[in-house]
């Protein structure tokens, strides 16, 4: 079973030979089909399958010559037509099927986002078009999940609020100028990030002794020790 099979509706579906139902049905009745020859003795097809608006099963394999689908593998997928990311693009196939990955470094966030390519048939056929081949203009994001936290915004003062972008603007100028070769912005945003996970590791342990301390007192049991004050015993 898929991992975010779930996710697009199918949460009663989670034994292989009711999987296998399904996936036959939606084959029968596509709401898309798209075949790229790859070279002369091979062809990638897709069918999909729209269970919403934007969302959906995608069966993928491969068109024999007596006009039999061999299915191979299927995901669900999730449509989105808002940009998330004019960045340059990189594309790397996958070693064990005709699938690939993007990366993008984006700016904003300070980090490398690698994701899976959905319409991955539209990039191989410009891929194919020599004449015609062009970098990826810009990414469209989106996501599924089995399970989520909703995080409370924190209310900011003007102040913090302008000190804030001032410091988006400086770490994304270092970012650039480490893409060029700038050693010295290299070495800085190697320190920020060091302190940044030794200060995410104090708060993570810190974070669990709560929650043990929390939890020997909701179950009646005295605790022997409390965080750095009895450090020293």
């Amino acid at each position: 079973m898929h991992k975010f099979l779930r996710a697009a509706g199918f949460s009663m579906y989670t034994k292989k030979k009711d999987i296998d139902k399904l996936l036959d049905l939606l084959e029968r009745q596509p709401s898309v089909t798209k075949c790229v020859q790859v070279d002369e003795e091979s062809n990638v097809c897709e069918m999909r399958t729209e269970v919403a608006p934007g969302l959906g099963i995608s069966i993928v394999g491969e068109l024999k010559e007596e006009g039999n689908f061999e299915r191979e593998y299927y995901f669900p997928y999730l449509e989105s037509n808002v940009v998330g990311s004019t960045e340059e693009c990189s594309v790397q196939r996958h070693t064990e099927k005709e699938t690939y990955s993007g990366m993008v470094d984006e700016n904003r966030v300070g980090i490398t986002l690698i994701f899976y390519i959905q319409n991955f048939l539209d990039f191989r056929e410009k891929m194919l078009d020599k004449e015609h081949h062009s970098r990826i203009g810009s990414v469209c994001f989106s996501g599924m999940s089995i399970g989520g936290k909703v995080l409370l915004p924190i209310k900011k003062s003007q102040k913090q609020i302008q000190k804030a972008k001032v410091s988006a603007k400086e770490r994304s100028s270092l970012i650039e100028a480490a893409k060029n070769g700038d050693e010295d912005a290299m070495e800085t945003l190697t320190i920020e990030d060091i302190d940044l996970y030794s200060q995410k590791s104090h708060e993570g342990r810190s974070l669990l002794h709560y929650r043990l301390l929390l939890h020997a007192l909701r179950s009646g049991v005295r605790p022997v020790f409390h965080y750095r004050r009895n450090q020293r015993s």
